[in-house]
This record gives structure tokens, sequence and C-alpha cells, in this order.
């Protein structure tokens, strides 16, 4: 059985998609749903069985035979995953200690185990985006998300763990079954919903004077391609760590120019000012450095461009009933 945390989470849930793709449905999918509406995402998919997340940490805790036996991998994408989430104490216990317990609890019992880091432990890329666990002390991330995400990195490479296990940096990514996460959504999601509301995209301003207002570049991949990637990790039995992107940084108007394309509609942006509470977290630049993935390990797998990704994301989902991966 594989164990896939944060299940019913947005890049959890599409982890499950992509192993039906495969005819694998002996999945335990572990989330906390609480009052939210991401269970929503499950409903296309097949799997064995559901555990809230407190049921089964106990049972991890208390190593229960039950899972001993059953399970052969844990896919840790369980995670708090807002990056302006100012409960420090809840990050750390929810995004590094949480998987702490699970990484001991693999390696104790032969266990794959891969987990979700993120391209957040960057911070403001002034020590590059290269995927190297022997520079990952020099990293500065600029908010305590990409901090709890730091500190496991951090940890795991102090216990010499990462010959044993898989750490994967996710850029930006987006598509379908992130409808859940409100503010967290995509740039692409949000967009496609300002247009259809008020016929124009808001962006946020530049506060630097190398980057024109919209110019500011991210590394976005679409969630496709960011399964494909894990899953191709996981098939390999592949250790260390890895970025999740496609290792092209393109900017926020080009992603406003292809939704107005793509919707057949005449461009209209508004530049606004930036909250003053992220001006000094903001990343303006991030680019994955995909040489480990793609040349030493192998990925060769077409990835989408950004127009393809956004526009499969558009035409057959956001603009379809069902919405969700199926």
């Amino acid at each position: 059985m594989i164990v896939v945390t944060g299940g019913a989470g947005f890049i959890g849930s599409a982890i499950i998609w992509a192993l039906n793709k495969r005819n694998e449905n002996n999945i335990l999918v572990v989330d906390s749903l609480k009052d939210s509406n991401k269970w929503k995402n499950l409903i296309n998919l097949k799997f064995a069985d559901y555990e809230e997340k407190e049921s089964f940490l106990k049972r991890i805790i208390f190593d229960d035979p039950i899972l001993k036996n059953s399970v052969e991998s844990i896919i840790h994408m369980g995670a708090c995953s807002s990056t302006t989430e100012s409960n420090a104490s809840y990050l750390i216990e929810n995004n590094y200690k949480y998987t702490q317990v699970l990484c001991k609890w693999c390696i104790k019992n032969n266990k794959n185990f891969i987990y979700a880091s993120s391209a957040a432990t960057y911070g403001d890329g002034r020590e590059g985006f290269l995927d190297d666990i022997e520079k990952i002390e020099n990293l500065k991330p600029l908010n305590m998300y990409g901090y709890s995400k730091q500190l496991f990195d951090l940890w795991a490479k102090r216990n010499g763990l990462f010959d044993k296990i898989a750490g994967l940096k996710f850029f930006n990514v987006f598509g379908p079954n992130e409808y859940h996460k409100g503010e967290m959504r995509s740039i692409i999601n949000k967009s496609f919903k300002q247009i259809n509301e008020t016929g124009k995209i808001k962006l946020f301003k530049s506060y630097r004077a190398n980057y024109k207002d919209g110019e500011q570049l991210r590394d976005f991949i679409y969630i496709k391609d960011a399964v494909e990637m894990t899953l191709f990790i996981y098939e390999k039995n592949l250790k260390g760590l890895y970025n999740i992107g496609t290792g092209r940084a393109r900017s926020f108007n080009d992603i406003a120019k292809t939704i107005f394309k793509i919707l057949n509609k005449n461009i209209k942006i508004e530049y606004i000012e930036m909250p003053e509470n992220i001006k000094e977290k903001y990343q303006y630049f991030t680019e994955a450095d995909m040489k480990k993935l793609f040349s030493e390990a192998k990925y060769e797998r077409k990835i989408m461009s950004l127009e393809e990704g956004i526009e499969d994301y558009i035409k057959n989902y956001l603009l379809q009933k069902d919405i969700y991966l199926k």
C-alpha cells in the first residue's frame, strides 16, 4: 500500500490521480479535512481507504503492526502550504516535526519516503536555485513557511538521510484541484476568475528598478508535469534532493496575455500596490536548476510550456462542469 499524506490537497490528490492512471488503487489517503472543500478533490479518485491525520500519526507513533505489514511507501505532501502563515509554532509542528516522525518511521521499518520541500527555501535567489545538498546551509528563506521546509532539509542532511529518502523542491505549481486554497491559489486560477468577473487582471507593481510592473519572473510548472516528475523519482527509487520545475522563468505578464488570448478577450491589466506584509518577503525571480533530474537522472518526458499548461487548465477544467482531475 502507498500512503499519500495531504492526499486531499492540491499536489497530493494529483499524485493519486496519476497513480490511478497507472492502475494503482491500493492507496491510503491521509489528510485533515475539517471544514474545507478539498474533499471534492477525492470524488473522481480511487483509493483503498481514508484516514484523518491525527489518527494516522498516532498509529505511526505507536508503530502499529498493521501499518508495518501493509505500507510500502509514504509520499508525504501533507503540510501547511501558506507562504503568508504567521503562526511559527503551527508551521514547526505541522511541516517540520510531522515530517520528522514519518521519516523516522519509514527508515526504521525500511519503507520508501518521499517528502515535499519547497522552492521557498531558496529565498531571494542570491545563492542560486541548485538542488545541491552540500549548499543548503547557505539558503535564507524569506518567510516562515520556507523556513519550516528548510529546517527539515537541514535535519535530513545533518543525519545523513539523503541516501535513504527523497525531497522535492516544488516551484510554482498550478492546475486543477487547487480550488480550495483560497488566496494561495495560483495566479492562473485567480486571473481566470478576475477576467470572468471584471474583464481585467490585477498584478502587483514592481518595487525594484530592474523589474518592470508584471515582469517579475517565476518558474511555473503545470500540475500534470509536477506529479509525473514526482512519480518518476518514486518509481526509479531515486534518493536525494530534487527540484520540481521547468527550468524556465516566465513573467506574470506572460500569464495574463496567455489567458486573455485563450478566452479571446482584449488585454486589460491593472497594476496594484503590493501588501506591506509581503513586500520584504516577495520573490522577484525563481528558476529551477533542472540538471540533476534532466541530465543526471535522465527524466526525458516532454514538459508542457506555460501556454500549453494554461490552455489545458482553462479549456479542460475551468470551463467545464467537472473541474476536478479525473
